[in-house]
């Protein structure tokens, strides 16, 4: 297996022989594999062992057990303990899901520090098959049946082209030491049981399962990357991206002849999982929306918006007197500049109001105090400049075919209890400058 090895690495990961590596080890056989192999080829490594806590002494004999391979092999070697239960619970993910955060987490954050270029794990072909088998029982799309891949930025398998077997009768001809992990053997996990009981009735029916699979996943694989440049392709025509929106062409993707399989494609980063709903968002009315744990994707007319949902409700804030800068509670800033009270006779009072501009010149001498920041409610109204008599926000909004996500987003400076400015859209009319105004202020809104 050691020329096999050499070999591979030779053909598929030449630059691991000029790296500084991290190798993952638990303990179990095919890590301590995976690092004897390394060590005879003389590769500059150290070990990382992550003691979970999760079986009592079992943990702590693991850890001893790497250890003194270290010193054996004279190789570093980094430990680190974690109480994995208590982050599972916090974190409200299974223990399994926990481990693996926890693992990768350290990894990386040890190859940062100590400039590790590649971390070595030791996944082996029938991890690969496993892997495969839940994710077609969970009902996959196409990236959960290509497999583990062999890189992923800097995590690197190098024995996904070696079984169990191999692995197996390596270690027994080495006449090699490893720990057996209990939990291997319960059938309480999937994983556990589709080792023990599915796939060596698949290998009894077929001898070549393995080395079929691996055909059949580079296939799949093929046909994934034909996939994504057709994805590429519709996504010029399709997506555009807005400040931190990204705007879906819904006209675009009715022309689609898959539409459903197209926002799949786009969006399954984003966590949506009821792909039914998102599709029957090309055909809803304007402000239906759907939301994943971390976005939300809103009908807004001719486009679907697509925007990271943001878990923060800001206060009011208020402002007491005229200050030079007020910092509002999403960071943006108001400032506030006296203006040239001759400002009203030799300039063009509406070339002041104009609707969309971050500033604003208002008679200092009709403000309220305090006047406050805040967003919009049901009911709210102003008296927009240049117009005669009220307007409730909402129609206002309406007219200027704001969206969902971009009314959120709108914040009121208020005189007391009356709007005097949409923020970066419109002045309220009572407010404005005249030809009688003595004292101007300049606001100036700045994200």
């Amino acid at each position: 297996m050691l020329e096999k090895f050499e070999k591979h690495i030779n053909h598929k990961f030449p630059f691991l022989k000029e790296s500084k590596l991290l190798i993952a080890i638990s303990g179990g056989i095919d890590s301590i594999v995976l690092t004897h192999l390394c060590h005879d080829l003389k590769l500059d490594m150290s070990l990382a062992h992550c003691n979970f806590n999760l079986r009592e002494s079992e943990s702590d004999h693991d850890e001893q057990f790497v250890m003194d391979l270290a010193d054996d092999l004279d190789l570093k070697v980094f430990v680190q303990n974690f109480d994995t239960d208590a982050y599972a619970k916090t974190h409200k993910v299974s223990t399994q899901m926990a481990a693996r955060e926890l693992r990768y987490d350290w990894f990386y954050e040890l190859a940062e520090q100590l400039q590790f270029e590649y971390i070595l794990t030791a996944h082996h072909a029938d991890d690969n098959l496993e892997t495969f088998l839940i994710n077609l029982s969970r009902g996959s799309g196409l990236d959960g049946l290509v497999g583990i891949p062999e890189q992923n930025d800097k995590i690197v398998r190098p024995m996904l082209s070696f079984s169990r077997d191999d692995i197996e009768t390596y270690a027994k001809e080495q006449k090699l030491q490893w720990r057996e992990d209990a939990s291997n053997a319960s059938d309480k996990y999937l994983r556990n049981a589709l080792r023990h009981h599915v796939i060596p009735k698949l290998k009894e029916l077929n001898p070549q399962m393995l080395q079929n699979f691996e055909k059949t996943v580079s296939h799949l694989d093929d046909a994934k990357n034909i996939v994504r440049d057709r994805v590429e392709q519709v996504e010029k025509n399709v997506v555009s991206e807005i400040e931190n929106e990204i705007h879906l062409d819904i006209n675009e993707l009715k022309k689609l002849s898959n539409p459903k399989a197209y926002l799949y494609q786009m969006l399954k980063i984003y966590g949506f999982t009821k792909w039914d709903d998102v599709v029957n968002l090309l055909s809803a009315q304007s402000g239906k929306q759907i939301s994943s744990s971390t976005h939300r994707l809103v009908n807004n007319r001719k486009q679907l918006i697509l925007s990271p949902i943001n878990k923060k409700h800001f206060d009011e804030t208020r402002i007491d007197s005229i200050q030079e800068k007020v910092v509002l509670e999403n960071d943006s800033i108001l400032f506030f500049d006296e203006a040239d009270a001759l400002f009203g006779k030799r300039t063009d009072i509406k070339d002041a109001h104009d609707k969309y501009s971050n500033s604003i010149f208002v008679d200092k001498d009709l403000l309220k105090f305090p006047l406050t920041v805040r967003g919009w409610q049901e009911g709210d109204y102003f008296y927009p400049f240049g117009m005669n008599g009220k307007k409730k926000l909402s129609k206002y909004f309406k007219d200027e075919k704001l969206s969902l996500l971009e009314k959120e987003k709108t914040q009121l400076l208020c005189s007391s209890n009356d709007i005097l400015w949409v923020i970066g859209r419109r002045v309220d009319d009572r407010f404005k400058v005249t030809k009688k105004t003595k004292n101007i202020i300049k606001i100036t809104f700045q994200e």
